[in-house]
């Protein structure tokens, strides 16, 4: 006998910089200790319906689209007791959802992916994975719409890009190879307040967008 639980990886884009959502444990084996909003499924859940739960009442964030990428079933990930979970990851922009700790947590923070406190059990192998998932996902698939705000510049774009696959990207090929793909909606305005000159704004098509999600195309950085 196993028990079976979920666990969900939020990233989220902020100035350049890719973050994920953590909670860190008020009471149980894990008092204390950072980790990802998850929880044991009910007897009464789906685990589509765990995943969405365990995410607004650990952390306040609600109504967002979650996609399973993995289960995990190492004999020793908890302690004590077989525990089986199934992973979700979600894109959102960190500025549209406050993360509120909720009644068994002490915190619920965003933290860069590049500088994160120690996490508890195998969560490290989890975010992981999860990231590995997100930098094949970006190669066949227009993420930046669920991340980015809806006017952005081609070097903000650029930048996230280059959070998620931790690696600096050639500017004028990016450029290119993203505009080619016309995706992109020039909106006839420059960005404002700043040192620099005024860089041009830019907002996804939907339309383009929705076709190239589901045909899937390759975008070789």
């Amino acid at each position: 006998m196993f028990h079976h639980s979920v666990d969900n990886v939020i990233f989220g884009c902020r100035d350049g910089k890719l973050e994920v959502c953590l909670i860190q444990h008020a009471d149980g084996p894990a008092k204390g200790q950072w980790g990802l909003p998850g929880d044991f499924i009910q007897d009464n859940e789906s685990l589509e319906d765990a995943a969405v739960r365990t995410l607004r009442t650990r952390t306040g964030i609600d109504d967002i689209f979650l996609q399973q990428f993995k289960t995990f079933g190492a004999l020793d990930r908890y302690p004590n007791e077989r525990v089986i979970t199934t992973a979700y990851f979600a894109l959102i922009r960190p500025q549209d959802y406050e993360a509120v700790a909720g009644a068994h947590e002490l915190d619920a923070a965003w933290f860069p992916t590049t500088s994160l406190p120690e996490l508890m059990y195998d969560h490290g192998d989890i975010l992981n994975e999860g990231l590995e998932c997100l930098k094949r996902k970006v190669r066949y698939e227009p993420v930046g719409f669920r991340l980015l705000s809806k006017k952005f510049t081609l070097l903000e774009l650029q930048r996230l890009y280059e959070a998620i696959l931790n690696k600096a990207l050639n500017k004028p090929n990016f450029r290119r190879k993203m505009l080619h793909m016309k995706l992109l909606i020039d909106c006839n305005e420059k960005q404002t307040g700043g040192a620099h000159r005024a860089a041009k704004l830019y907002r996804f098509d939907a339309d383009v967008y929705q076709q190239l999600k589901q045909q899937g195309f390759v975008f070789e950085l």
